[in-house]
């Protein structure tokens, strides 16, 4: 009961409202320590005691299970503090005031403002008005008591954790696959469908290299999950395996037989706002403070693991890495313009064809005139042949003796270094015994080869670091007999049709760096770097193969032909002497009357001879005797009019005043013609029409008005437009 200090309760105050605030730090405190949140709800009759009326007492409970350590979000704590801003607060309630906040920064504030706006701050050992000197230095050491309380109590806890988890006994949640027997220890689970599961997906990642191919090979398959807190605490579940639970399963070292305390810590960040969140930070295998190996039986081994989790960082692009992935192009990742240095990306077309192509626009300013895209395949079959070529027999034997050379040099210093913790061992050994022959009595002495024997046993352990590190670096020595097995057959292997694409692409990455295209401003040639794992460096000269429009081109043979045939014989005769000669179009396909005409139009090649001397064609006729072509035409095939046709298929009219006053009386006794108005002759003398020169020439009458309308050729018109 609250009795000192009641006479600093005046009129202001309890007009304003009173605030009782409630927090417990953890949610099982609010579950199990339920009395002191009964204590604190009780505070709301204690305020009316005081002289607050029930209607202004608040009751704020929203920050129940919320820490009230710095950083922490407590939405209750806030409007506590705008309340007390705004004037509307009188006196603040508290079992004690160090609940208000865990940190110094938070409760200054809080005092700060209670002080300006003259609130009271109210708990069991009595009444605190902050505008006297005495009340606030008397809160403020309490604060910073509370401050330090939570520290010292948080490093009991912390040190007792360390202390259990470098003897590998402080348990933590197991993995899916483990449990905890009647004794405490860490087994793998008894259950055969658990255990089958979680190998599985090491012997899928073992297969695919990926926990995208761990994911495709549980297809349809269930995935077992532990399930803690809640409903569900310590029941095995059943259900997808996801890509981040197999990430998860991978790259946990429990399954390695390794125990290890220290992976995650927890850092604070400030946001833009002002606020600040706390986030769980990956810490580096180097770092990690506790490493237990062979702590309990694993799914695989320390070395297995440590490969994965090299193997899962080469599969992360966002860090710049280059895997092997599924599809055609072998050099999918590896491949780089050798213009503004940028990798190309692949693109896959219709038809299953891919290219590899700069990924820079032709906007961007960075992009070079030599910028170019390249069929995969060609690129492909080239660095193939250069790959199979260099992994002959004799290459393979360089290499072996490389190898051999690199495990003398490290057996060497392996036995450096088991020597080095023989040395220390008889170090610590001897400070041991001189430590021990010692009289306690002689206190200064003791003290002397105390400190000396710490120190050999701290050399001695550095020793043995040095040791096992060399040990775990060894190299793996290859299989002299399975390397030339495999270079004998190689070809075979690579082109076997049960080798997958990937297992190719990561043959190619064993022992090639990347490839790059290089400048060529020839178009229809293409230069190819190759740069080995080695440092060595081959260049590579390729033809590109032809675009569309070459392939589908004319072959020279078959525009020849037409050339020599067409001027002379019909295109029914054209065609069969190209289909005697074997000659067909750029597309493989053999030549018909169109196909002909459509070459003869191309490149220009008249379909007959220019006219014979005196004829001319029915178009020119008719416009002589002003009267329609189709009149013409008829008078020729009724045998009113002589003309022959052409190999064309043109008719020919021999042309005379004769032959012009006979066609003109047929024209007077017909009444279904009716003549034009007369033109002017035809031509001045020493010139002829469009149609005349272009069959002359033996070109279209459209070249000849194109030349005409560009001043390439000097014409004019006659009163009729001609």
């Amino acid at each position: 009961m609250i009795v000192n200090g009641t006479s600093k309760i005046t009129t202001s105050h309890l007009s304003r409202t009173a605030a009782v605030y409630l927090r417990q730090s953890t949610l099982v405190q609010v579950r199990d320590n339920t009395e002191s949140t009964l204590r604190q709800y009780g505070l709301g009759d204690e305020a009316v005691r005081l002289g607050w009326d029930r209607e202004d007492v608040l009751v704020i409970d929203a920050d129940l299970g919320l820490s009230g350590k710095f950083g922490q979000v407590r939405e209750g704590f806030r409007d506590l503090v705008a309340k007390v801003c705004l004037g509307e607060v009188g006196a603040i309630f508290g079992l004690e005031v160090s609940r208000l906040a865990r940190s110094s920064a938070d409760f200054a504030r809080l005092l700060e403002l209670a002080r300006l706006t003259d609130v009271l701050l109210i708990d069991d050992d009595g009444v605190y008005d902050l505008t006297n000197f005495n009340d606030r230095l008397l809160l403020g050491l309490k604060g910073s008591m509370s401050e330090a309380e939570l520290h010292i109590l948080s490093s009991r806890l912390q040190g007792a954790k360390r202390a259990a988890a470098e003897r590998g006994d402080l348990r933590s949640p197991l993995p899916v696959g483990y449990v905890y027997d009647d004794e405490g220890y860490c087994v793998i689970d008894p259950d055969a469908e658990v255990q089958a599961a979680i190998r599985d997906v090491f012997a899928a990642f073992a297969a695919g290299g990926s926990a995208y191919q761990v994911v495709a090979a549980f297809a349809g398959r269930r995935f077992p999950l532990r399930a803690y807190g809640g409903a569900w605490a310590g029941q095995l579940r059943w259900g997808k395996l996801t890509h981040a639970r197999a990430l998860g399963v991978l790259s946990n070292p429990c399954y390695a037989g390794t125990y290890v305390y220290g992976r995650n810590i927890t850092r604070r960040r400030v946001q833009p706002d002002g606020s600040v969140r706390t986030s769980l930070t990956r810490v580096p295998r180097e770092k990690w403070p506790v490493v237990l190996h062979d702590h309990h039986e694993g799914y695989w081994t320390w070395a297995e693991f440590v490969a994965a989790e090299a193997k899962l960082k080469a599969n992360c692009t966002h860090d710049g890495a280059r895997p092997a992935r599924e599809g055609l192009a072998l050099c999918q990742g590896i491949m780089f313009c050798g213009s503004c240095g940028r990798p190309m990306t692949t693109r896959y077309h219709s038809g299953g064809q891919a290219a590899y192509g700069c990924s820079i626009s032709r906007a961007d300013h960075e992009a070079t005139a030599t910028c170019r895209s390249i069929r995969a395949d060609i690129v492909d079959d080239a660095v193939v042949a250069k790959l199979l070529d260099t992994l002959g027999p004799g290459q393979i034997e360089l290499a072996l003796a490389a190898a051999d050379e690199v495990a003398d040099r490290h057996t060497r210093s392996h036995r450096a270094a088991e020597l080095a913790v023989e040395r220390a061992q008889y170090d610590a050994d001897r400070a041991e015994r001189t430590f021990t022959a010692v009289d306690p009595d002689n206190r200064m002495v003791a003290r002397t080869l105390e400190a000396r024997w710490e120190a050999r046993l701290a050399a001695l352990d550095q020793a043995q670091s040095a040791l096992n590190t060399a040990r775990e670096a060894k190299p793996a020595l290859p299989d002299r007999s399975a390397l030339q097995a495999l270079a004998a057959d190689l070809p075979g292997l690579w082109h076997a049709a049960e080798t997958r694409d990937r297992d190719r692409k990561r043959l190619l990455r064993t022992l090639i760096s990347d490839v790059t295209l290089l400048p060529e401003p020839d178009r229809a040639h293409a230069r190819v770097g190759v740069r080995w794992h080695t440092g060595a460096t081959d260049e590579l000269a390729l033809t590109r193969p032809l675009t569309s429009p070459e392939v589908r081109r004319t072959p020279a043979a078959a525009r020849e032909l037409i050339a020599a045939l067409r001027p002379d014989h019909s295109d029914e005769q054209v065609v069969a002497a190209l289909a005697d000669a074997q000659l067909t179009t750029g597309t493989g396909r053999p030549y018909d009357v169109a196909a002909v005409k459509w070459v003869g139009y191309t490149y220009k090649i008249p379909a007959q001879v220019p006219f014979r001397d005196g004829e001319i064609d029915v178009n020119q006729a008719a416009q002589i005797l002003g009267i329609t072509a189709d009149a013409v035409y008829y008078w020729l095939t009724h045998g009113r009019l002589d003309g022959r046709k052409d190999v064309g298929g043109r008719w020919c009219i021999p042309w005379n005043d004769q032959v012009e006053a006979d066609c003109r009386r047929q024209i007077s006794a017909s009444g279904h013609l009716t003549p034009r108005p007369a033109t002017p002759p035809r031509t001045m003398p020493g010139e002829v029409s469009v149609q005349q020169g272009a069959a002359r020439l033996g070109v279209v009458e459209h070249a000849l008005y194109y030349w005409i309308r560009c001043g390439r050729l000097t014409a004019r018109k006659d009163v009729g437009g001609r």
